[in-house]
């Protein structure tokens, strides 16, 4: 196979960005579609870059003709919870609409092989619970709403079309590249390792823990993170996956371990030796008490083995990230 090259829509993101370097690592050429929206230009150094919009039909046509890609890889969204509960339009218009412009482009170019970036947000609030790939779908935002309307699109592009795809939900992704080369920088910055980071750096007066009222131990929100390196190995693995014609498969990401945002906070203190100032503010609409994935599917099925998604890990790679490019990305 003389052509290796992958189109990863949102290759000049936080997550698509790390892919991109994993697909670089494994043999393949990623291909970065992304219209720099949330992403970043100086993000992309492991292959070509050929700006665009998903909501560009013509655009993506041209991309598939020039570069022939084997495959896709699908991270370019909007992705934010508490935006998508005030924006739901702008949700399912460009997720739904956008993905649905570049799956028919793909199949347009006999481009079969998809691997999608969707969320464990597609389960909803499922208290108390160890969230599987069999586990009910009730999404209660927006964001989980769309990327599981795209995954009903990949179904049916199945059915229709003999596209062939596997589907990654996974959970809170959190640590950067150990290189350094790549790490996480969104404006504005939603996320909370990041947040904590800037606080404990003074770049921001407080990190703030929206809602302390959760049924939970210390009353905080609990997710399962998992390291931004081990996630998209995965992805790796999806694709050798269906080029290997084992089929369309959906796999969850993550620990199936949980952290409060109070836990995840100590936890820093371990790493950084600085304590967090924070302040305590009220919930966030769409936000659930607790996300924990099962994932022994990706382990046992896929062969994906986490090696540094503990939360000491994650945090350090993060921290030496936010400390030795203290310039980050810029316009």
């Amino acid at each position: 196979m003389s052509n290796k090259n992958v189109l990863v829509t949102g290759g000049a993101g936080y997550i698509g960005s790390h892919a991109c370097k994993a697909l670089r690592d494994a043999g393949f050429t990623p291909v970065t579609f992304d219209n720099c929206s949330t992403g970043w230009a100086q993000a992309v150094k492991f292959g070509p870059f050929a700006r665009g919009d998903l909501m560009d039909r013509a655009r993506l046509d041209e991309v598939f003709a020039e570069q022939q890609p084997i495959a896709v890889m699908h991270f370019a969204a909007l992705s934010q919870v508490g935006e998508s509960m005030k924006e739901p339009g702008r949700y399912w218009r460009e997720n739904v609409t956008g993905a649905l412009n570049l799956v028919e482009a793909a199949v347009a170019a006999n481009c079969l092989d998809f691997v999608f970036s969707s969320t464990c947000a597609t389960y909803g609030d499922q208290d108390n619970v160890v969230l599987d790939e069999g586990s009910q779908q009730l999404p209660i935002n927006a964001y989980g709403a769309s990327k599981l309307a795209i995954e009903g699109i990949l179904n049916d592009f199945e059915a229709a079309h003999g596209l062939r795809k596997v589907i990654f939900r996974y959970f809170n992704v959190a640590g950067a590249d150990p290189e350094g080369e790549i790490g996480e920088q969104h404006v504005p910055e939603t996320h909370l390792v990041p947040l904590m980071l800037d606080a404990i750096d003074g770049k921001r007066d407080a990190l703030t823990i929206f809602g302390t009222d959760y049924d939970t131990p210390d009353g905080t929100c609990i997710r399962d993170y998992v390291h931004v390196c081990d996630l998209v190995d995965a992805h790796v693995l999806g694709l050798n996956w269906l080029k290997s014609g084992k089929g369309s498969q959906v796999f969850n990401l993550g620990t199936g371990e949980g952290f409060s945002v109070r836990e995840v906070v100590s936890h820093s203190h371990a790493v950084t030796n600085r304590k967090v100032p924070y302040v305590d503010g009220d919930r966030r609409a769409g936000d659930c008490t607790k996300l924990v994935s099962g994932s022994s599917k990706a382990i046992t099925e896929l062969g994906w083995k986490p090696t540094r998604s503990d939360l000491e890990t994650m945090v350090r790679d993060a921290w030496r990230w936010h400390q030795n490019t203290k310039a980050h990305y810029s316009e």
